[in-house]
């Protein structure tokens, strides 16, 4: 009893990351006006269907969904991390110029110097990784 009540409030609290992030990526394009870079979108493209996936998942107690969830946060973490990297180190800075119209580089918010963007991204796709490993290794143990 008490791990399926963890495996609920794990999937339920990585949906509510993946919306508060989704809303968060939007927040900055449309009200902002941020132009995301080609990086960006590719965090886009992942993040935002892990908010119907977990969604769906969280509603109906499907804990099967978390190796797919996983999956994409996994790689949706990697990217961020890349694209991180590519904002806060100097080696990497020039690779930036290459992304598209909007260099990747580019840092719309720089909050006490290291929250940016991509950090924040960083920080969602990890905290759902986390917890739907936590989901898998609970459902592994029923």
């Amino acid at each position: 009893m008490r791990r399926q009540q963890a495996m609920e409030q794990a999937m339920f609290a990585s949906w509510g990351i993946s919306l508060i992030a989704t809303a968060g990526s939007l927040f900055f394009s449309e009200v902002m006006k941020y132009i995301p870079c080609n990086l960006c979108w590719y965090q886009r493209i992942l993040m935002y269907p892990l908010v119907i996936l977990l969604g769906v998942a969280s509603a109906r107690k499907d804990y099967n969904m978390s190796l797919y969830a996983l999956i994409l946060s996994v790689i949706g973490g990697l990217i961020s991390l890349y694209h991180y990297l590519i904002q806060k180190v100097p080696a990497l800075h020039e690779l930036g110029n290459a992304c598209g119209i909007v260099p990747c580089n580019t840092d719309y918010i720089n909050w006490f110097g290291f929250i940016t963007i991509p950090f924040l991204a960083l920080i969602a796709f990890t905290l759902i990784s986390v917890l739907q490993f936590i989901v898998l290794k609970s459902g592994e143990e029923q």
